[in-house]
């Protein structure tokens, strides 16, 4: 009996034990699991620490350069209502993603850095992309304008390339002794009211090295990549998902006010508002995207930085039809009391450097964009300049197989009148 009762107590127990096991189980599969991360969460709030274009590949190194993972992490993120604040740089380096795709730009290999030979093809590209998009998307006005006045950038620089490769023939060097031999010539009253950047250009323009081209070149790719970086997405954006892909860049605060009214005035479909948002991005790129930039080449490997911005702003003709070349829109032109006469010097050098913020954007603003936008309006020859081939412009800007005509122009038109 004993031994029974025994028995019959453990099984009892047993029974206790098996029944709150089972509804500890119960208990604990009633608990959710701890959900995992979403796959945005390391994406968000990071800064765009690459938005100037000074370094290779995207944005942020912490973000990826795939495509597929970036706008499923964007797609998550705008499901689960977070604030477009906090994807910011991740929405807008999906668009940079798409923008360099269509571009036919390897993202990861964009490196200013790297130098001319390995950044050539891209910095080709880049233009090439500016007039894919205005001819697809006519009303693009400053994608045709970045397209054509980037043809004349793009053949400075090749001029540049030459130059750097061998200083001793015709090129910036020769340029500079063609300016000393005019001022040697000259009255010395003047010689001193003269532009100091054209002083400078006499000066040193012989003295120039291939180190100071290398460094210039790599300045002006910096500035490239941060004009595409900033602008091109935006259109990308636009052209994908209309305003609605505007407002979330407005909304996550990659554009301001200013360029969210240019995206309006694009959508509105009028003249009026393209040549709005012509101005408006023209605006952006010059005096905010890379304001800072051309301050700091003007100023680097002083006096060279100078140097080389004048000689761009003496041989930069942008391609748009009618346009004037800088020494012919603000030539350098003096008076002075000499012998008692009053005597005028004029040349056809510019009386401006393109590195300087406001007489860069007179000369933008008076010249080339009122220019541009005449060839936009005319339906027979915006379609013909604006399907050029790039390659056709780059080949026609060169400024080496010009220099002979444009040093006989700066001596006849080097003239003293009363």
């Amino acid at each position: 009996m004993t031994h029974l009762a025994t028995t019959g107590r453990a099984v009892r127990l047993l029974t206790r034990i098996a029944g709150l096991s089972l509804c500890l189980v119960i208990g604990l599969g009633a608990i959710p699991a701890a959900q995992a991360a979403p796959a945005y969460a390391a994406y968000l709030d990071l800064p765009a620490v690459n938005g100037d274009g000074a370094g290779g590949g995207g944005l942020n190194p912490e973000l990826p350069l795939d495509e597929s993972v970036l706008v499923a992490a964007v797609e998550q993120a705008r499901a689960d209502g977070v604030s477009p604040r906090r994807y910011a740089t991740l929405l807008h380096q999906y668009w940079l993603v798409v923008a360099t795709r269509n571009a036919a730009i390897d993202l990861a290999a964009w490196d200013p850095a790297q130098g001319v030979r390995a950044n050539e093809r891209t910095f080709n590209l880049v233009y090439v992309n500016y007039l894919r998009l205005t001819t697809q998307h006519p009303e693009f006005y400053w994608a045709g304008l970045a397209g054509i006045a980037g043809g004349s950038f793009a053949s400075g620089f090749f001029d540049m390339s030459d130059v750097g490769v061998v200083l001793d023939v015709p090129g910036i060097h020769q340029l500079g002794n063609a300016v000393a031999d005019l001022l040697r010539g000259t009255p010395p009253e003047l010689v001193r009211e003269l532009p100091a950047d054209l002083h400078l250009l006499a000066a040193e323009g012989s003295r120039l090295s291939a180190a100071d081209v290398t460094w210039y070149q790599t300045r002006l790719m910096i500035m490239q990549k941060h004009i595409f970086t900033d602008l091109v997405p935006m259109h990308e954006a636009y052209v994908a998902l209309g305003i609605r892909g505007i407002d979330e860049m407005y909304e996550a605060g990659v554009l301001d006010d200013d360029i969210h009214t240019a995206w309006q005035s694009i959508a509105a479909g009028t003249h009026d508002g393209y040549i709005d948002a012509l101005i408006r991005m023209t605006d952006r790129e010059q005096n905010r995207v890379i304001a800072d930039q051309w301050d700091e080449t003007s100023a680097g490997r002083a006096p060279i930085g100078r140097v080389l911005t004048y000689v761009s702003t003496i041989a930069g003709k942008p391609a748009v039809p009618g346009v004037r070349a800088p020494g012919v829109f603000a030539p350098a032109t003096v008076r002075a009391n000499i012998g008692g006469r009053t005597l005028a010097l004029r040349t056809p050098l510019p009386d401006f450097n393109w590195a300087d913020r406001d007489t860069r954007w007179t000369y933008i603003t008076g010249d080339l964009v009122p220019r541009h936008i005449d060839m936009e309006l005319n339906p027979a020859l915006a379609p013909a300049v604006l399907g050029e081939s790039f390659w056709h412009k780059l080949a026609r800007g060169r400024l080496i197989p010009r220099l002979p005509e444009l040093i006989a122009d700066l001596t006849s038109q080097w003239q003293l009148v009363e």
